[in-house]
């Protein structure tokens, strides 16, 4: 393999696709993960699935927050407690199950900066 190619092996450790990016290999992206160790990649993952599910909680909450009437969505006294938890739990499938790709462009820029602070870190120490 010439150092000009990308190990397929490496692309495929990662949940998120590096292959492509608008439909084309996304190369910087494929760079900054040999720059970054597995424990950071691993944490930079979480954090963008944490975060998509946080903002789609918010967008669950703000969808079921006027819904009135019969049913686990009626107006009873605990509804809001009980909505509250059944909203959470659907941002979280939601987002693990691969989201809307708010968490796969999260992902990209975090690593992308940490690839850029370790060079400058490793100069300095």
């Amino acid at each position: 393999m010439t150092t000009g190619m990308i190990n397929s092996t490496a692309l495929a450790s990662s949940a998120f696709s590096v292959q492509s990016r608008n439909g084309r290999p996304d190369f910087e992206l494929a760079d900054a993960l040999t720059k970054v160790s597995p424990q950071q990649q691993a944490r930079a993952q979480k954090t963008a699935t944490d975060f998509e599910g946080m903002f789609l909680n918010a967008m669950f909450s703000q969808m079921t927050s006027s819904v009135k009437g019969e049913g686990p969505f009626g107006s009873t006294t605990g509804t809001g407690v009980w909505r509250s938890m059944l909203t959470e739990q659907y941002s979280k499938n939601f987002a693990s199950a691969g989201g809307v790709g708010i968490a796969s462009d999260v992902y990209r820029t975090l690593i992308l900066q940490q690839a850029k602070a370790s060079p400058s870190i490793a100069r300095s120490a």
